[in-house]
């Protein structure tokens, strides 16, 4: 972790004090570490609005075999990770939500929760053609460089994550600890998921999922994802509150719209008629969140680039995987989607801004931009103030002038 582990060690003391609650937040906030917190004077605590049997129950050595329990999981991977409100790994989008967690457990890639997310929702018992398609648009955000977030549910949930378990990967949100699976038969798909991608969740080792977890749980997922997409869900569904919760989260809700016999549209259908973007094709999602995910590219860039030293961006970012900034030449043709091709022309080997490709390629902004960011994020090419180039033409970043001496 980035204090090592006696500022994580102050994290779960703190979180099992009172993790879910606000005054926690706050109490990180005023401190510069979560060990400063946790011993910090009572007046930190008393602005934060933390209770005293809180502050009691954090010093107390007697009362924290949860956290010991926690802190033992952590050790047992180093694939495992524990992100706490102030730490550099902790998202920016999830940090501008409503309600955001003080603590996350993460498992797998932990990058990934910075990365361009669209979140794919729906039903428990979904239709064959909702599950068609979950799997269909899931696939697609997938091959446009985006991370799909679902809650690992049955149904659309399970779909959406199957259809995109190569990299970049899929980001479940869990309702109950990390060390445990809701529902048990997607055990096997939770460990895929993490190959890949991450499963993340707030609650800790050992937690059993509860019922009001989940609408919880649903808050984390929006709050991640730059969309939602509803693909189907009844009128009481709590892939709806998911939607609501992007919503007042000031982001892109999108729902599919059923046949009006089927049941499980209707909770689609009511979104639509309250005024939610509908969405028959996820080319349209995928542009209309072009812009937002360019922006989304370069911060993911700068945050992986403040790791601590040249081996965390190896850990983060395998020389072996399509990610990684190709090695020779000829790699990018083999790599890059059929859509890609007229873009690596017109690259070439001096690069050129947005407005020059637009004019060289003949494609739409809306068109072109979508493509700029899934060769970004694939290792195609890279971003400078505004001028494009292929990697292999790119002058070498910081982290690399360092990762060479």
């Amino acid at each position: 972790m980035l204090f090592g582990m006696d500022h994580t060690n102050a994290l779960l003391r703190l979180h099992y004090a009172g993790g879910h609650c606000a005054w926690l937040r706050r109490l990180l906030e005023r401190s510069a570490t979560a060990s400063e917190a946790l011993h910090g004077p009572d007046s930190i605590w008393l602005a934060a609005g933390a209770p005293a049997a809180a502050r009691r129950m954090a010093l107390d050595p007697n009362a924290n075999t949860g956290a010991q329990a926690a802190q033992r999981w952590l050790e047992a991977s180093d694939r495992r990770h524990i992100v706490g409100w102030g730490d550099a790994d902790y998202p920016s989008l999830l940090r501008h939500a409503p309600s955001p967690p003080a603590l996350l457990f993460v498992e797998g890639h932990i990058e990934r929760l910075w990365w361009p997310q669209i979140a794919v929702v729906g039903s428990r018992a979904p239709t064959a053609s909702g599950l068609q398609h979950a799997a269909r648009f899931s696939q697609a955000f997938a091959d446009a460089g985006f991370v799909v977030t679902s809650g690992l549910a049955s149904g659309i949930d399970g779909a959406a994550h199957a259809a995109c378990l190569r990299e970049p990967g899929t980001i479940a949100v869990m309702a109950t600890g990390p060390d445990l699976c809701f529902p048990p038969a997607h055990a096997s798909l939770k460990s895929a998921i993490a190959e890949n991608g991450c499963v993340v969740t707030e609650h800790a080792p050992g937690v059993q999922a509860k019922r009001e977890h989940f609408p919880s749980r649903n808050r984390i997922i929006a709050g991640l994802s730059l969309a939602t997409v509803v693909v189907e869900a009844a009128e009481r569904s709590g892939a709806l509150i998911t939607a609501r919760l992007a919503a007042e989260s000031g982001r892109e809700v999108f729902a599919l719209p059923g046949a009006p016999e089927n049941p499980k549209a209707r909770g689609c259908h009511r979104l639509i008629r309250e005024g939610v973007t509908l969405a028959d094709d996820p080319a349209q999602i995928i542009e209309s969140l072009a812009d937002a995910a360019a922006q989304a590219a370069p911060r993911l860039r700068q945050h992986l680039e403040k790791a601590d030293s040249p081996n965390d961006i190896n850990d983060l970012f395998s020389l072996d995987t399509p990610h990684a900034r190709p090695r020779i030449a000829g790699t990018e043709a083999r790599k890059a989607a059929p859509e890609q091709a007229p873009v690596l022309a017109a690259l070439g080997s001096e690069g050129a801004a947005f407005d020059d490709l637009l004019a060289r390629t003949g494609l739409t902004s809306n068109a072109l931009a979508p493509i700029l960011l899934a060769m970004e994020l694939n290792g195609l090419l890279t971003q400078q103030h505004g001028h494009y180039m292929l990697c292999r033409f790119a002058p070498p970043t910081r982290v690399e002038r360092q990762r060479r001496r």
